[in-house]
């Protein structure tokens, strides 16, 4: 001690010889030297060899882990627990699901557990080192546990199912007279979801966030607030057969009717058929029904859907409503006239209209009672809607035969009635007041050949007769001129039969006509009979 203060006091001497510019460096280490002549410790004190830090405590899962002999045991039952335990995905609306984290593909790390329990012991690790330089305290050791991707989709992908939300467009509940609100969708963002999950496996965590991406409705119930649905602008109807033959296409009907019910346009907004009534498919609840495919009748997911989709075009004609896009048939439909159907394939062929007017308009579709009707409501109509369709000129069809042996050999049967094309001009003329407007559209329906089925096979069984195609010869008035009026229940009709309204007129234009109807073949088909 004696000889310290000594030390001490010979470096004072020098500072007050030195000039000013050192003082102050001489004097942190007089100042060193007298804290450690009187036991004190200025500076951080360093381990030196031989000397070891004391050890921080420790805690794996939440709990102190004992680094002992069995530290690596333990841990690694306590792992063990863990893994077995269930994860909690917290959902919104406060809806939860609870997943195994065996189902996520949830794998120990057992060299990564056995390190991490071996650095948490050693002081000169750089676990430790990185743990003190981060302000020491109790050292949590993370979790080594690897969830593994391809399970953890897989398990996610059936959460997304059952989750995720399509949204719901405000709209207009006709029969109850009130509005019904938007709701928003939502889809579960997968890649997202997952790594929250790791991190709360890694951490140790009971819990995890789901995390979705939200899905905005088109229309808003803030959209519909100055809606008037108690005029009618437009009608059209198209009868439908409620025999249970038909049940799966008047199911079809209804169900694509029910998605353009109450749909609102607002001024200048374009109606997309297959927007909003969307894909006809087994997953959307649509069945089997006959549908025309290239000219012919076969069965087909969706079948009626065209007649919603043209008994809506014969309602939006007579409003006054902007035809954007429609697509005639590849053959005349006998629930509507020709040039008032409307094609509609998802999502290939679609049908487009626009609200000209100043003012929203609201469509309204009901099938019910063998009817089909669709409505475009809105302020009390004043406009006087005429269609004039003419057909210019017809096409003839061929016929095509066809070798079947289910039948017996020399025996003919029709399959599918020939129906000759047509050219079609049509107008519409738009009559408000003093004011009028008249458009012009140019059809063609291509022929559809007629089918006949030629027997190949062996003697007919006893009992068994094959029936030809009962729908019969296709006619249509040459001129048709059909007029809707404000408040009109009934269409102003005008026809004029013509060369092609007449029966037998496809016989006497020279083309192959079916004439056994012992054999079932049907009478005359109007148009749109």
């Amino acid at each position: 001690m004696p000889a310290l203060l000594a030390r001490a006091r010979a470096l004072h001497d020098r500072v007050v010889r030195l000039g000013a510019r050192r003082r102050a460096a001489l004097a942190i280490g007089i100042a060193a030297l007298a804290g450690l002549a009187l036991g004190l410790v200025l500076v951080p004190r360093v381990a030196g060899p031989g000397e070891t830090e004391p050890a921080p405590p420790v805690t794996l899962l939440g709990e102190p882990l004992p680094l002992g002999d069995g530290a690596r045991d333990e841990a690694l039952a306590r792992v063990r627990r863990w893994v077995a335990r269930r994860v909690v995905l917290e959902l919104p609306d406060d809806q939860r699901e609870e997943v195994p984290l065996g189902r996520l593909g949830a794998e120990i790390d057992l060299v990564r557990l056995h390190a991490l329990v071996r650095d948490a012991a050693d002081p000169t690790s750089a676990l430790r080192r990185v743990h003190a330089a981060r302000g020491g305290g109790p050292l949590a050791l993370p979790v080594p546990v690897s969830l593994g991707t391809e399970a953890a989709i897989a398990e996610l992908l059936v959460l997304k199912d059952r989750h995720d939300r399509t949204p719901v467009d405000a709209r207009l509940d006709l029969e109850k007279k009130q509005l019904v609100p938007e709701v928003v969708g939502r889809l579960l963002d997968v890649d997202a979801t997952l790594l929250a999950l790791r991190r709360a496996v890694t951490s140790g965590e009971p819990r995890a966030a789901a995390v979705f991406v939200e899905r905005a409705p088109r229309r808003r119930a803030s959209e519909l607030a100055n809606v008037d649905p108690n005029g009618v602008l437009g009608w059209f109807e198209t009868p439908y057969d409620r025999s249970e033959r038909y049940a799966a296409r008047t199911f079809n009907l209804r169900l694509a009717a029910s998605k353009l019910d109450g749909w609102v346009l607002l001024p200048g907004e374009l109606l997309e058929f297959n927007t909003v009534v969307g894909p006809r498919d087994e997953a959307n609840g649509y069945k089997v029904a006959p549908v025309i495919a290239q000219g012919e009748l076969v069965d087909g997911i969706g079948g009626g859907t065209c007649q919603i989709s043209g008994t809506l075009h014969g309602a939006a004609l007579f409003a006054g409503l902007e035809i954007v896009q429609r697509v005639p048939h590849t053959r005349p439909s006998s629930y509507i006239k020709m040039g008032l159907d409307a094609t509609v394939v998802y999502p290939t062929i679609d049908f487009k209209v626009r609200n000209p007017f100043p003012f929203p308009v609201v469509i309204h579709e009901t099938v019910k009672s063998g009817v089909v009707r669709a409505e475009i409501l809105g302020p009390a109509r004043t406009r006087t809607v005429t269609l004039i369709r003419r057909i210019e000129a017809a096409v003839p069809y061929e016929q095509v035969e066809r070798e079947d042996d289910s039948l017996p050999e020399g025996a003919r049967v029709l399959a599918q009635r020939g129906v000759p094309g047509f050219k079609v001009r049509r107008y519409r003329i738009v009559r408000d007041g003093d004011h009028a407007v008249r458009e012009r559209w140019h059809d063609v329906y291509p022929p559809t050949a007629q089918i006949v089925r030629v027997g190949t096979g062996k003697a007919e069984r006893e009992g068994k007769r094959a029936a030809d195609d009962s729908h019969g010869e296709y006619v249509a008035d040459e001129l048709l001129v059909l007029t809707q009026t404000p408040g009109s229940t009934r269409f102003q009709e005008q026809r004029e039969p013509g060369t092609y309204g007449k029966p037998g007129w496809t016989k006497e234009a020279g083309m192959p006509f079916w004439e056994r109807t012992e054999a079932g073949a049907g009478e005359p088909k109007e148009d749109g009979g």
